[in-house]
């Protein structure tokens, strides 16, 4: 009986594929047997597969970056696509490579996520019906994997070659690849190399770390890449899972020296000077709660000609003089429906500030594009987010504003919002300049917060039926917006 259970407990391990990647994970409780699945966050990263060739997930410890890594891999080299699989697809036998800082590191943790452990080959990301062949290599490491050769659904073979850092740049030469996936911090001259590698094949590459390290030269290559490159970042932190226990990771926390707290928990490159607000997210952040009725309201909006539409929902408490950022979105590929429909969510009386860019003009209708959104009937201030004095419409300002209102507990965003935490941790400078990337709703909730003065409190019930409308004086009277 015990060796009918150990193999019933064998194959159902050997199909964790089939089983924890077909369906999203309820993040209202912990992953468990009951509880099979991905966040919502793994699926994003997977799906921008179709529009990012080089894509990072920077994490904590312990969030499942390997688990990622491996299960793409698998997922590519067996040809099966989980139901809610939007990313990039083969449908022919892939050439993968994997990479590691050593030879241990690839027999101890991409080998055995992707087959198991030695001996037990078949329970880990590739199901031991789709394993073909192991070739190990001679490394003065036992039982380290060079090759693995996988069925794949088309009837036909692929094969992952797991390589190392060790091997130096001349090691990752002369093959045409559709798949690199780079775990930990790999050298810049391996990951060009790595890149290289995929051009034939039109291949996808994807980097899993922790970034112990700091702003190395590969982490400021996706931080500072230029809209458009096909390159993809997301950051996920402790407070993203729900799968690690609370009381460890608060002792963990304590036990953690304080200048790894950040990278070990928020997979944040210590930034140092470069940051461009340099507070703990735990200084900002609230619970949420019910925005009180006299309470002004604003929204911001950053349009994403070239890059992700985005928005910020904000309230102004003007007795102390305190800003909250209590919702945002993100989206790309999305047309202007789309967003004004979202900037609509809390509300088609709040006032949204647009940037400069808002002037230019749809080249096919020549209408401003702030204009089109005023037509879809998004209540849309009359002038661009500027200050109302010397200031302009500058951005150093508004940025050294926003962090003195953070330093003096005036600026406050709600827990529940990733997204925008996310982007204020990879928000930072190189050589003095802001690096204007991954900053979306940054940028939104910046001009929100430069024309905080045109926010307005909840109007009474009968204005709002009439649609968006404008305070004239104090926001006592309202007329229909022009």
């Amino acid at each position: 009986m015990d060796n009918v259970l150990s193999e019933i407990m064998r194959r159902q391990a050997g199909r964790k594929l089939f089983r924890e990647y077909g369906q999203k994970l309820d993040e209202t409780k912990p992953p468990g047997p009951d509880n099979l699945g991905v966040y919502q966050w793994q699926m994003d990263f997977h799906n921008a597969s179709t529009e990012y060739t080089e894509r990072l997930l920077m994490g904590g410890n312990r969030i499942g970056k390997t688990r990622i890594g491996s299960a793409e891999v698998a997922i590519h080299a067996t040809g099966e696509y989980p139901p809610w699989w939007t990313g990039r697809k083969f449908d022919q036998p892939t050439h993968i490579w994997t990479g590691a800082e050593t030879n241990e590191d690839s027999r101890d943790i991409l080998q055995r996520a992707l087959l198991g452990a030695p001996g037990e080959y078949g329970t880990g990301w590739i199901p031991e019906s789709r394993i073909i062949d192991i070739k190990n290599r001679q490394a003065g490491v036992s039982e380290v994997v060079e090759r693995i050769f996988v069925k794949h659904k088309s009837g036909g073979t692929s094969w992952i070659g797991m390589k190392t850092y060790a091997q130096e740049a001349k090691g990752w030469r002369g093959e045409s690849l559709d798949v690199v996936w780079c775990d930990e911090l790999v050298p810049m001259d391996i990951y060009t190399e790595a890149l290289t590698r995929l051009i034939d094949r039109r291949g996808v590459l994807l980097l899993t770390f922790t970034p112990m390290a700091g702003p190395t030269e590969v982490v400021r290559h996706f931080l500072e890449a230029k809209a458009g490159s096909g390159i993809y970042v997301k950051n996920v932190t402790w407070d993203d899972v729900t799968h690690l226990d609370p009381v460890e990771k608060e002792r963990l926390w304590e036990s953690y020296p304080a200048h790894e707290r950040e990278a070990r928990t928020k997979g944040t490159p210590m930034l140092g000077s470069g940051a461009i607000f340099p507070v703990a997210d735990e200084e900002i952040s609230v619970p949420p709660f019910e925005i009180p009725s006299h309470w002004a309201h604003i929204n911001g909006i950053d349009f994403g000609i070239d890059h992700p539409g985005a928005g910020a929902f904000c309230a102004w408490d003007r007795d102390s003089d305190t800003f909250y950022v209590y919702d945002c979105y993100k989206q790309s590929g999305e047309t202007t429906v789309y967003h004004a429909e979202a900037m609509k969510k809390h509300g088609i009386w709040i006032p949204t500030a647009w940037p400069h860019d808002g002037l230019q003009r749809e080249k096919s209708s020549n209408v401003a594009l702030k204009d089109m959104f005023r037509r879809q009937k998004l209540y849309m201030l009359r002038e661009y987010a500027h200050y109302g004095d010397e200031r302009g419409n500058s951005r150093e300002a508004a940025l050294i504003e926003m962090y003195e209102h953070m330093r003096t507990g005036r600026f406050k965003v709600f827990s529940t919002l990733p997204q925008w935490f996310e982007e204020k941790r990879m928000f930072h400078r190189k050589d003095g300049q802001v690096v204007a990337k991954f900053d979306d709703i940054i940028s939104a909730t910046r001009y929100a917060f430069m024309m905080r003065r045109h926010a307005i409190p909840k109007p009474p019930p009968v204005a709002i039926q009439h649609g968006p409308r404008k305070p004239i004086v104090g926001g006592q009277r309202w007329k229909k917006q022009a």
